[in-house]
């Protein structure tokens, strides 16, 4: 049986520090001892939803915070969220507020089973009942960090059998009878190593991989579309000797928010990186400057 995704980012630790371009970036009233990553915010900028796990990446949930009184609030649950047993991770904004994604294991008996769910909100802000999303997007492994495109199509990452590594990608498009096609999608994205996770910039021109490639450490590579393909244009900066997770690129596409240690002995945090030499500092939202 394939093993699942994200325990197995825990192979991600290397040996040496190469130039690290991170800021530290977790508001106080979000961060603690435990482990940030995979954040999303609401578009108006004011509300923050992430995950938390413990420092090993084998507990995790979702928890949300507000912009209020100047300052974000503590964390707490969402509406949504499933039962304490279940592990929920990877929240993701569709670009009109309208939709969240994330993948639980509220479904399973295996806590490491993750499938993509969906909750839509109202009108009036409060949030449905969230519906898991029908097979081929969901499948008997996991499914990680769901990423809607500006024409409705989801990225995400799978541990299911077919593709070329253990772990890859894949891209889903919704047909108008309610179904879905499924796609891997192929070099040089998927590839025989592993790849975890995909962020795609709402311009769809940009993109992050989470992936172990060679060293057999887990890294942030960018990518261009170029001509109908993806072409490669090397790493994000940060450090080797710690794995990076969840990635969230601005919406201009030139800063990336993603989760990561300061070393291998701290939590993890949200550290930001410039992809730009002037990008708009106006994001992340800010609350209380």
């Amino acid at each position: 049986m394939r093993t699942c995704l994200p325990l197995c980012l825990l192979a991600a630790l290397a040996g040496a520090c190469h130039a690290d371009a991170t800021q530290p970036w977790t508001p106080a009233a979000i961060a603690s001892d435990q482990y940030e990553s995979s954040p999303t915010f609401s578009p108006d900028g004011r509300e923050l939803y992430f995950m938390r796990s413990d420092r090993a990446f084998g507990r995790y949930r979702l928890l949300m915070s507000r912009c209020e009184r100047g300052g974000w609030s503590a964390p707490v649950p969402p509406a949504f969220a499933g039962p304490p047993r279940a592990q929920e991770a990877d929240p993701y904004f569709s670009a009109d507020g309208r939709r969240l994604y994330y993948v639980s294991s509220r479904a399973s008996r295996n806590p490491d089973d993750l499938d993509i769910w969906r909750v839509e909100r109202g009108d009036d802000g409060a949030w449905g009942q969230p519906q898991r999303l029908p097979a081929p997007v969901n499948s008997t492994e996991s499914e990680l960090l769901p990423r809607e495109t500006a024409d409705g199509r989801l990225y995400f990452g799978s541990s299911r059998p077919g593709g070329p590594g253990l772990t890859d990608i894949y891209l889903a498009t919704p047909r108008a009878d309610g179904a879905w096609d499924v796609d891997l999608v192929g070099p040089p994205i998927s590839t025989a190593e592993q790849e975890y996770e995909v962020e795609v910039s709402r311009d769809g021109h940009r993109l992050i991989l989470v992936g172990q490639r060679g060293d057999g450490r887990s890294h942030l590579y960018r990518f261009q579309r170029e001509d109908g393909r993806w072409v490669a244009q090397g790493r994000v900066p940060a450090r080797e000797d710690v794995f990076q997770v969840g990635p969230l690129l601005s919406p201009a596409g030139d800063r990336v928010l993603f989760g990561q240690a300061a070393n291998p002995r701290d939590s993890g945090e949200l550290f930001l990186v410039d992809l730009a030499p002037d990008p708009d500092r106006s994001w992340p939202p800010r609350c209380g400057d």
